[in-house]
């Protein structure tokens, strides 16, 4: 097998475990809304949330910087 494969498959090991460990639920609040989800997927929406933004703030700069 090639070394991309076992990195794949090491990652995906570690999102498995990273996600069976980190099953609590929790609440979260925002203004009037309140959401109950596992933690797991509260730091993949966060992450998630946090590369768009990065993203988009990186494709303003670029834009600024070209005019």
């Amino acid at each position: 097998m090639h070394a991309k494969t076992y990195l794949g498959l090491a990652l995906l090991l570690l999102v498995i475990v990273f996600t069976l460990q980190n099953t609590d639920v929790v609440t979260v609040h925002f203004l009037f809304w309140k959401l109950v989800v596992s933690r797991a997927l509260m730091i993949f929406i966060v992450l998630v949330t946090g590369i768009l933004v990065g993203l988009a703030l990186a494709g303003l700069a670029r834009h600024r910087h070209r005019d």
